[in-house]
């Protein structure tokens, strides 16, 4: 029983696939494990995103290629986005690399893992049409009661800055069918909140079935029974139909947050960016969210330093988050990647200008966060348990409905005997920029 060590990097959308691999490789007879010393085989899923994600994934790559010179593991085998993107680079710079697997060939995980431990250097990298489905295997390294649904892969959007499309191939819905089912699955292991993701969920089904069919899903996810909280993810802004914010509106189910990463706010560096949509356009459409959808969270992310952003774009900006007061943003800096027609623009942004428009906006939203926050001092909220604080007895950490995964802030509620995964209401007792702290009123047992 050989074991196998998964390094999983970069964003949700891997970790599916990182979960669905330890899946088939445990069907195969593998043992999948978290020993940093025990494995046989060690497999790093890589994110070739941007520059930093890049430099984590080396780093990650070099790490293992060290582990195996000191003798222990047997063979190295590297897959995701970037042994997709720079398959040829990977194996002349990296020789300890014994295997090598793109997205489109995940379903050959196990025959590549076999082949290195016979001594072989297999390398299979294809076009990336692959999807997975309900029928194969999955091992959830979330906790047990959340796990990522991603219901397509891929995208059309073709942003200027961005080489998704050139990594994962155009976009591809999974049947309405097929994700029911995999949520029927997982809410019968347990799994409480599902959070639906794709590079572009709001398009989810437009290609299998001709229209947007969000909506639609998430009214039969809502019918699912085990499932307490379900999450929309990666929402592009143009594709909201009236039916979608009519369904997340009337179902408890369907948590009231909306990741919508809309990149910037400025017009002429929207038009750069290949982003349709006006600020006006999307003005209009966060005051109809937020008339529809009493209660809505709303998280942002955006670009700063795209080429050509002047300081009045930047100011543009500026204003637009003073306005719009989302409940979380993130903001990063520019990164010319390869391949990308963005790289080409005149008007690159230097560094230490970048970052300086970064930490304005990242100061910016914790103010207006601490204010949101503040304003939920007094409330009752539910609040999913998910353990007790390392540092304080008879304190236990949660999330509401307002914090999605891995991303969001937490709530540290006062409690006895609260059970992992249970659902309990809270009293709103202190707040700060990201965080709130709260006491049990009772468990709900939602």
């Amino acid at each position: 029983m050989l074991k196998i060590r998964i390094t999983n990097l970069g964003c949700a959308k891997n970790l599916v696939d990182s979960e669905v691999m330890a899946g088939m490789l445990r069907e195969s007879g593998y043992i999948i494990t978290a020993g940093e010393e025990e494995a046989d085989v060690l497999l790093v899923n890589t994110c070739g995103f941007i520059n930093a994600a890049r430099e984590e994934s080396i780093g990650a790559i070099m790490e293992a290629a060290r582990d195996k010179e000191l003798g222990r593991c047997r063979a190295l085998v590297v897959t995701g986005c970037l042994a997709q993107r720079y398959k040829d680079e990977l194996l002349a710079e990296i020789p300890e690399i014994d295997g090598l697997i793109g997205i489109g060939e995940i379903p050959r995980i196990s025959e590549v893992v076999a082949e290195t431990l016979e001594g072989k250097r297999p390398v299979h990298v294809a076009a990336t049409s692959f999807i997975y489905n309900h029928e194969m295997p999955r091992v959830l390294s979330t906790p047990a009661y959340s796990a990522y649904i991603k219901v397509a892969d891929g995208c059309d959007n073709r942003c200027t800055y961005c080489a998704i499309p050139g990594i994962r191939g155009g976009y591809r819905s999974r049947p309405l069918d097929s994700v029911i089912a995999e949520a029927s699955h997982l809410a019968g292991l347990g799994v409480r909140e599902v959070s639906l993701i794709a590079q572009d969920t709001t398009r989810y089904g437009l290609d299998l079935y001709g229209e947007y069919k969000l909506g639609e899903l998430l009214e039969r996810l809502a019918e699912v029974e085990g499932l307490s909280w379900i999450r929309v993810l990666y929402a592009y802004p143009t594709h909201f139909t009236d039916h979608l914010i009519e369904v997340i509106s009337r179902h408890d189910k369907v948590c009231n947050y909306l990741d919508i990463p809309l990149q910037h706010a400025d017009d002429d560096i929207l038009r750069a960016m290949n982003r349709r949509g006006t600020r006006e356009e999307i003005l209009r459409l966060i005051e109809k969210l937020r008339k529809n959808i009493p209660g809505l969270t709303l998280r942002t992310s955006f670009i700063v330093g795209f080429p050509g952003e002047t300081e009045r774009h930047f100011q543009t900006l500026v204003d637009f988050v003073r306005t719009v007061k989302f409940d979380r943003i993130g903001v990063f800096t520019y990164s010319p990647e390869e391949g990308t027609s963005a790289i080409d623009l005149p008007g690159q942004v230097a560094e230490d200008v970048k970052e300086e428009r970064k930490d304005i906006l990242i100061k910016i939203q914790q103010e207006i966060s601490l204010q949101k926050n503040k304003n939920k001092i007094g409330r009752n909220i539910s609040a999913l348990i998910e353990g007790k604080d390392e540092n304080e007895q008879e304190v236990y950490v949660g999330r509401t409905k307002a914090d999605a995964p891995e991303v969001d802030g937490n709530i540290y509620v006062t409690g006895k005997g609260l059970v992992t995964g249970s659902i309990v209401s809270v009293k709103v007792t202190h707040a700060y920029e990201y965080d709130l702290i709260g006491e049990v009123i009772n468990e709900s047992g939602q």
